[in-house]
């Protein structure tokens, strides 16, 4: 073989792998590009489901036992309360019980549907028929979604009818 085959193969070669790693840079840069697409949806998908979660208690009447359900399936949330109205404790000196955490309900406060303080963590009083936190599981309770200024489910208010 002469040197100017060598050189012709040697150029093909050279040219080949250009070709090649041209082909995978492009590759790589659309899949990437459809990875940050798919990432988008999925973000997209997961805030409409968590904030479905919720849809089944936004201006919804329901019994105690549902109430009592809820606050077993939201109790570990961060930033999360829910207040329970029942016909004992709704005089205005204690407004019901706020269950985990304390939000602001006052829709004229610029701070609404934010965190405010801690509420009660045990589900005690809410069980025990002599208290007057008590939720009979029969009772009927309307719920409203409490949510802050940037649309996040915040809360939960529940209301004895």
């Amino acid at each position: 073989m002469n040197n100017a085959q060598r050189a012709l193969l040697i150029a093909a070669g050279l040219f080949l792998t250009i070709a090649l790693i041209t082909l995978v840079v492009n590759l790589f840069g659309s899949a990437q590009e459809a990875s940050k697409q798919a990432q988008d949806d999925f973000s997209s998908m997961q805030t409409e489901l968590s904030a479905a979660a919720f849809d089944g208690y936004d201006n919804t009447t329901m019994t105690g036992s549902q109430v009592l359900n809820a606050l077993r399936k939201f109790g570990g949330r961060s930033n999360f309360g829910i207040q329970v109205i029942t016909g004992k404790n709704q005089a205005a000196s204690s407004s019901g019980t706020w269950y985990y955490n304390t939000i602001n309900v006052d829709s004229s406060n610029t701070s609404y549907g934010t965190k405010t303080g801690i509420g009660v963590n045990v589900l005690t009083s809410a069980l025990d028929e002599t208290n007057p936190h008590y939720i009979n599981p029969s009772g009927k309770f309307k719920g409203t979604v409490i949510r802050d200024k940037n649309g996040a489910v915040s809360g939960i208010v529940f209301d004895q009818q």
